[in-house]
């Protein structure tokens, strides 16, 4: 099943942080590994009485859906449980392309994502952003304002004012869209993918690159947390990279 790799620190916060959904991805992952390679076949490798015991694709939602006895809402790769929204907020079929269907529901965890665009508009999957949170004091340091051009509005470049200008457009039909959580980002990450390591059908536009989370770091003041969509990691880094960032909704 999936860890949560940075729980622990996130913890040490002093501000709530939104909670997690009562659902939990399991990590896409549906090989095996043995003492040569990490891409082994499981039917290569010995069962869990063997030298490689507890294989990951063995067990949980990944294992099931590759079985055939794993029953889903909507679709979605391995053990995910997607299901496309239209711009109304209602249920449709995933579409790529220029201007995809806009938005996703995570029928595990009830979360709602954004879709990235790749028509030089407000979503677009190339603009990047500084990470800045000017309501809360995270160590005396609430990010870099807009420290970047490179997104659809000059001066409006960063994670906060991002979060507004979707806001306003009423995204699928909601106006509560927020920054994501690490351990909620890190959720849609397909671990058993490279470049980008989600699942394409349900999240086209998605370039293999960092993404902030809204989780500030709880060891360095000047950093904040991303996930990285060409491997799936976690890391931390400094509130002024200009990043890619993906919005979400619920789960609070």
């Amino acid at each position: 099943m999936r860890a949560l790799p940075i729980l622990l620190a996130l913890a040490s916060l002093s501000a709530p942080l939104p909670a997690l959904a009562a659902g939990l991805n399991d990590t896409g992952i549906g090989f095996c590994g043995d003492a040569g390679t990490n891409t082994a076949n499981c039917a290569t490798v010995a069962a869990d009485a063997g030298a490689y015991p507890r294989q990951d694709a063995r067990y949980g939602r990944d294992a099931a859906a590759a079985a055939g006895k794993l029953p889903k809402t909507g679709g979605g790769e391995a053990g995910f449980d997607f299901t496309a929204l239209d711009a109304s907020g209602n249920p449709t079929t995933p579409t790529s392309g220029a201007t995809p269907h806009p938005c996703v529901r995570d029928n595990l965890t009830g979360l709602v994502w954004e879709v990235k665009t790749a028509d030089g508009g407000l979503r677009d999957r190339n603009w990047t952003y500084t990470w800045y949170d000017s309501v809360h004091n995270y160590g005396g340091n609430p990010g870099t304002a807009s420290g970047t051009t490179h997104c659809k509005t000059p001066g409006r470049c960063d994670t906060e004012k991002y979060v507004a200008d979707v806001k306003a457009t009423a995204l699928c039909g909601f106006n509560d869209w927020r920054m994501p959580t690490a351990d909620e980002l890190h959720g849609i990450a397909h671990l058993g993918r490279t470049n980008p390591s989600i699942d394409p059908s349900y999240f086209p536009n998605t370039s293999g690159s960092f993404f902030w989370s809204g989780s500030p770091s709880a060891v360095n003041s000047l950093n904040a947390w991303f996930v990285y969509f060409n491997s799936g990691y976690v890391y931390d880094g400094n509130r002024y990279y200009d990043v890619s960032v993906r919005l979400v909704r619920g789960g609070q």
